[in-house]
């Protein structure tokens, strides 16, 4: 089954773990998480797209030695679907091996056998309570229906499963789970209750440029300064997706796919793409006159 979650000292020792990744946790982010273990809570992260729910997720597990799981929600997502389903072709060709066999098989013995657990296929939320030490990142849950979050509710709290053919599955050790939200929907009271709520916001400048620097060591250090100044510019615009680290990170990987060493206007207007999503922004950010290339300046 494996052996319980490693737990940090403190939050600054989860924060300097996290850092070795390449991940850089605010106090908050990081107070959040080593609770989440300490406690065995959820941690709930909520925020707008690209500030980094779904990295920390990855980060945590990379961190602590855990195995990654995770289950991206939608619209549709059954309990049965992010649980487990049988496998009906291997299930089919042990009932023709028995049959080839001339095995005289008892049916009641031969349905045991076929729903055995070597034919269970389990899917994200079994696989999380199978596995340990375990990181089960629940993905944009704003996403998924009522009925999926009042299962996903009951599974979190009980730390168990029930298969019809097999009986409850109890976690020996139940997994660390991270809930993230970008607030399409508002998330029912009873499944933010169950956990640690954290607000993700955008970094700040200096936070920002570390941020790039860490994840790109090769982009110098003034670009790394100008393309999160100029970022922090566009998300003080009414943009209808205002730029994430994600983004501000995939803009200096561009530029440094180019061979800049600093960011000058004819870049930045021609590199847009990779920071802006839409055409209606990047008509906005133009117009505003925000791509001054001016390290260091805050919007």
């Amino acid at each position: 089954m494996g052996s319980a979650f490693p737990v940090p000292e403190s939050p600054a020792a989860l924060a300097a773990a996290l850092a070795r990744t390449g991940y850089l946790a605010d106090d908050g982010l990081a107070t959040a998480g080593y609770l989440a273990i300490r406690l065995g809570r959820p941690v709930f992260l909520e925020g707008d797209a690209g500030v980094g729910k779904t990295s920390f997720a990855t980060a945590l597990a990379e961190a602590t030695g855990a195995t990654p799981i995770r289950l991206q929600c939608y619209e549709g997502l059954s309990a049965a679907q992010a649980l487990y389903d049988w496998d009906f072709p291997r299930q089919l060709l042990h009932l023709q091996a028995v049959r080839a066999a001339g095995r005289d098989a008892d049916p009641t013995a031969l349905e045991a056998e076929l729903y055995d657990r070597r034919f269970l296929l389990a899917r994200p939320l079994l696989a999380a309570l199978t596995t340990s030490p375990c990181v089960l990142l629940v993905d944009e849950v704003d996403r998924a229906d009522d009925e999926f979050e009042a299962y996903l509710l009951e599974v979190l709290a009980d730390a168990a499963v029930t298969v019809p053919e097999l009986g409850r599955i109890v976690a020996e050790h139940p997994p660390v789970t991270v809930l993230t939200s970008n607030r399409t929907r508002e998330v029912h009271d009873a499944l933010k209750r169950r956990c640690l709520y954290h607000w993700l916001d955008h970094p700040d400048t200096e936070r920002e440029i570390a941020i790039v620097r860490s994840r790109l060591p090769g982009v110098s250090a003034r670009l790394a300064e100008q393309v999160a100044a100029a970022t922090a510019r566009m998300r003080a615009l009414d943009l209808l997706k205002p730029p994430g680290v994600a983004e501000a990170i995939d803009w200096a990987a561009a530029l440094d796919t180019l061979g800049a060493t600093e960011l000058t206007s004819e870049l930045a207007a021609a590199t847009l793409g990779a920071v802006l999503k839409y055409r209606e922004d990047t008509e906005r950010v133009r117009a505003a006159a925000v791509l001054d290339p001016s390290p260091g300046t805050e919007p």
